[in-house]
């Protein structure tokens, strides 16, 4: 049997001050960290500082035994990187193993017999893309740095919301794999379902030593009580299992996440009378938490004989596909799970580190169940990131979270020659091959705005006819996919028309970014159109206040301090956020607190704005993915949840606009409209009380609707005139309640609107079992209270709030629970509360 030794010990760094201890996985800077020889680059403006790390050669070094690879018992010794990062060169004793240029993909040398000093140097990535470039000649990128020149981590160069902090290392796991006559050096389960009978086609391939190479080998695979048996023809097997009465695995809010355990055993002689292809039926039932049972006999050929090597992984039944069908609104992109479609509550992901090395299984979990509990169920994984550890799969497969996996190209024209073009399809079928087992993968995509930047970012005509990628996204990536993976669809790039037909980003055709409102117009224009699927959009805020007092320590803060401007990335960041919230609020100029809030207040409402009317437009918009869910620092960002894993206001009001059932007012060409969101699988009727209210909370109408709007479905209807409120008066506003539901629709921007100056009591109670640190805010409102925020982390930096943005009216009571505060006294919290005031 295949044997394991794990190479995590034992490293050392090469440094001009002598040999520093190191970590593996880990890389330069976290080592350097670690020995207190750089400052934290997440600091203040500690960032420039150790821009020499990424800029110089540095090596890794450790001794192998001569035990560790002769006279183990096995033929052979493999050392085998799951991750070097990334120009790096591989000696044993003196001997070149061999050179690696690709951060994302794996690598393995034969070192039987072989010991001594273990090397891997690793080049500067600067060097390495210089040489690359000086092969292939210059290509446009909208950074100033020439990350399309190695397979690296784009963002490592930096990106307008992340650091430039380029690094290198062993970031994945090292291992010694030693075996004798064959192994497994791939398993591909193309995994389907047809009348509810899941099958699962075993595609084997195989590697043999030169004394394994007449050897009889046999395959045997099983699944949920079916087991089907091959012998290997060569090295290669084919194998298939059916499942009748499978459980499916649905995305999260349309049904449970049943996995099952597939395994592959690999053994030599015994085969009787075995041919290449096996097949087997059988009958079992997934369960929720990763276990399949059932009962079945296999009516594949029998193997015995010495188990060589085994694989094993869970797997999901569900079938997925893309529909593009054209209409009469242009071409469609909604994905459909066991037939059903979705639109899609998605949200964009980029390396929840920019060391990633240090992103361990738990945090992975952390931040996705995050992700889940804001009422996601699409994670899209960013082409200027990694392909993230199967951790994070396991954990989206768990959850129901349904991953969009970009290959990793983005915001460049990437050259198609070699030493690049070889490097891009093997990184392609290693991961392909390493993903597809996951259920929660359900799309491939191209890039990242590459086929939009070449037509409408001048690249074009400055490319002149040489290569930018499009031979990847067009002919390479969806060979390779329709290869090896066709149980699941492929899309050239986001955005993308669906051919040049259409404008690569034309909101009628396929996906969208719609960045031009964040850029240059206010957050009501998201209204202005009905994208088929808008892939990425977004609105900036600076992070807690908690996470800005740890990355700036001493910094009295303000929106143009040092620290504040070097951790805002974007250009004219700050211009765009105080040109947002002028448009609403009159801008404060002293008051970095209200500033700070206001800011956050718009990113909330600008996000909502966008998703509450393209939900009010299901099925012709199928899907909305945010940009973005986490940060890989302490910055002002897009993000939900900032670099320390805190929640921003944005965050909980994406629990709200994402939620099954939604509640919205829109404006509409002849006054407001009513727009019920159904996503749920149980039809929805309901009561639904319009209030059409002064400022100071006197009623001037109110009528009750029952609705009934069917499953996945969503209701609209005009609210009568007498019910709009008065545009003219600048006093008026149209509220619209369902249960715990709440709509709001003031026609007038908030600086334009008579709000009263707040009024409100707090009391802080203690929970019954609360525990330390737990405490009910109640907030009673004696005047109209817009936007209602409790900062909880200013009552400690580990205090959780559960509640967002609330509006009360006069009379109404919030109950806001926090965890983890350090200051629970009732002047403590009435200084966290924040609420929009008078102009």
């Amino acid at each position: 049997m295949k044997e394991v030794v794990q190479l995590a010990e034992g490293w050392s760094l090469c440094h001009s001050d002598g040999p520093l201890p190191a970590r593996v996985p880990g890389c330069v800077h976290t080592d350097l960290l670690a020995a207190g020889l750089i400052p934290d680059p997440f600091l203040g403006a500690n960032e420039p500082e150790v821009a020499w790390v990424g800029r110089r050669s540095w090596s890794y070094v450790r001794d192998l035994a001569a035990s560790d690879t002769a006279g183990t018992g096995h033929e052979r010794t493999d050392l085998v990187f799951d991750g070097l990062d990334t120009a790096a060169t591989v000696t044993l004793d003196g001997r070149e193993l061999g050179r690696t240029r690709n951060m994302h993909r794996r690598h393995r040398f034969d070192v039987t017999g072989h010991h001594g000093r273990l090397t891997v140097d690793f080049a500067s990535a600067y060097d390495e893309a210089a040489s690359v470039r000086a092969l292939t000649g210059e290509r446009p990128n909208v950074y100033p740095e020439p990350f399309q020149y190695i397979r690296k981590m784009a963002c490592s160069f930096g990106w307008d919301w992340g650091p430039t902090l380029v690094t290198a290392g062993i970031w994945r796991p090292v291992r010694l794999e030693r075996w004798s006559t064959a192994r497994l050096a791939g398993v591909r389960p193309l995994v389907t379902v047809q009348d509810g009978t899941g099958r699962v086609e075993v595609r084997v391939e195989v590697e043999r030593t030169a004394q394994g190479a007449a050897r009889r080998l046999a395959v045997r695979a099983a699944v949920a009580g079916a087991e089907a048996h091959a012998a290997v023809d060569g090295t290669q097997a084919v194998l298939t299992l059916d499942v009748p009465d499978v459980s499916l695995w649905w995305p999260r809010g349309y049904g449970a996440q049943p996995l099952y355990d597939l395994e592959v055993e690999l053994t030599e002689d015994g085969a009787e009378g075995g041919t290449a292809d096996g097949t087997a039926s059988g009958v079992g039932n997934g369960t929720g938490d990763g276990t399949a049972s059932g009962a079945g006999n296999g009516a594949g050929n029998r193997t015995t004989g010495r188990r060589l090597d085994s694989w094993r992984r869970r797997i999901g039944f569900r079938s997925v596909e893309l529909d593009r069908s054209p209409d009469e609104h242009g071409t469609g992109f909604t994905l459909v799970v066991n037939g059903v479609p979705v639109f899609a509550r998605g949200v964009n992901w980029i390396p929840d580190d920019v060391f990633p090395s240090r992103i361990t299984p738990e945090r992975y979990r952390t931040r996705l169940r995050q992700t889940a509990d804001a009422g996601v169920d699409l994670v899209r994984i960013w082409g200027g990131g990694i392909y993230e550890d199967d951790a994070f799969y396991d954990v989206c497969d768990e959850l129901g979270l349904m991953v969009w996996q970009d290959f990793l190209f983005a915001c460049a024209a990437y050259p198609e020659e070699q030493p690049l073009r070889g490097e891009v399809e093997a990184e392609a079928r290693d991961n392909v091959v390493r993903l597809m087992p996951h259920p929660s993968l359900v799309l491939w995509n191209g890039n990242n705005e590459n086929l939009w930047g070449f037509r409408d970012w001048d690249w074009e005509p400055a490319l002149a006819g040489d290569s930018w990628g499009g031979g990847y996204y067009l002919d390479l990536l969806p060979r390779v996919v329709a290869e090896l993976d066709p149980t699941r669809p492929y899309t050239a790039g986001s955005p993308w028309s669906g051919s040049w037909d259409h404008h690569p980003n034309d909101p009628a055709h396929g996906t969208h970014h719609s960045w031009e409102v964040w850029n240059r117009r206010d957050y009501a224009e998201y209204r202005d159109s009905v994208p088929r699927f808008v892939s990425e959009f977004g609105w900036q805020a600076p992070p807690a206040m908690a996470t800005l007092r740890r990355a700036l320590p001493g910094e009295r803060l303000a929106p143009d301090s040092p620290g504040m401007l070097h951790h805002q990335k974007a250009e004219d960041g700050n211009g765009k956020l105080n040109r947002g919230v002028e448009r609403h609020f009159d801008l404060p100029t002293d008051d970095f607190d209200r500033w700070h809030y206001l800011t956050q207040v718009v990113q909330a409402r600008a996000v909502a704005a966008g998703i509450e009317h393209w939900r009010a437009h299901w099925p012709v918009c199928a899907g909305t993915v945010v940009w973005q869910i986490n940060d890989c620092w302490p910055v002002s960002s897009w993000a939900a949840i900032d670099g320390d894993g805190r929640p921003k206001p944005l965050y909980h009001e994406l629990r709200r606009v994402y939620a099954d059932r939604l509640l919205t007012l829109q404006p509409g060409t002849d006054g407001p409209v009513l727009a019920v969101v159904n996503q749920a699988a149980e039809p929805w009727q309901a009561p639904v009380t319009l209030r059409r209210l002064r400022a100071d909370g006197t009623e001037v109408a109110h009528l009750v609707v029952d609705v009934t709007v069917a499953p996945r479905s969503v209701h609209r209807q005009e609210v009568p005139r007498e019910l709009a409120p008065d545009e003219r008066s600048g006093k008026e506003l149209l509220i619209a309640d369902c249960r715990e539901l709440r709509a709001l629709h003031v026609p007038v921007p908030d600086k334009d609107f008579a709000y009263p100056a707040p009024r409100y009591d707090v009391a802080v109670e203690s929970p019954v079992g609360g525990g330390a640190g737990s405490v009910e805010v109640v907030v009673t409102a004696h005047t109209l209270v817009r936007d209602l925020l409790l900062q909880a982390d200013r009552l400690g930096p580990d205090a959780v709030c559960d509640t967002g943005l609330r509006t009360l009216l006069p009379g109404e009571r919030a109950r806001l629970r926090v965890v983890g505060a350090t200051e629970a006294g009732a002047n403590a919290v009435r200084a966290a509360l924040y609420c929009v005031a008078p102009a």
